[in-house]
């Protein structure tokens, strides 16, 4: 989670330093060069924060972000947010996503979809969930196929 913040800011400070690296033009800035027109960063002393920004180049992102059940004995980070750019095809590329203790869950019609799972390893996934104990015979190792 720690690594997706600072990838985040760091992604940020680049963009925003632009220095001398090209970047396709889209016809709204003669030099090629891609300029912040807005950004914003705030973070807070209870682990709360949020940035955005957007360029002249039509990139544009932003996040959110919180601990959950700070409070407790298992307190969480969460980040939320969405970027989208033009993608060198001239598609739009939209990308949204939460990082969570359950991981990092984009979503965006760009994304490839995995294939269904087979019939027969779906149906041997079902049999082992109605069938635990005949998974186990104690010795904590994998029974061998006979």
């Amino acid at each position: 989670m720690k690594t997706l913040i600072f990838l985040g800011i760091y992604v940020y400070c680049v963009v925003a330093q632009g220095g001398n690296r090209r970047i396709p033009n889209s016809g709204q800035n003669p030099e090629g060069n891609a300029r912040i027109i807005s950004g914003a960063s705030e973070v807070n002393l209870d682990g709360t924060y949020q940035w955005s920004f957007q360029s002249d180049n039509g990139i544009s992102a932003q996040e959110v972000g919180q601990i959950k059940n700070a409070n407790s004995q298992d307190p969480a980070e969460e980040a939320q947010g969405n970027f989208q750019y033009t993608a060198p095809d001239g598609s739009p590329i939209q990308l949204s996503y939460v990082a969570n203790e359950n991981g990092f869950q984009p979503r965006g019609d760009h994304l490839p979809v995995p294939p269904p799972i087979p019939i027969e390893i779906q149906k041997a996934l079902e049999w082992n969930a109605a069938h635990p104990e005949e998974d186990d015979d104690g010795s904590g190792k994998p029974r061998r196929l006979r």
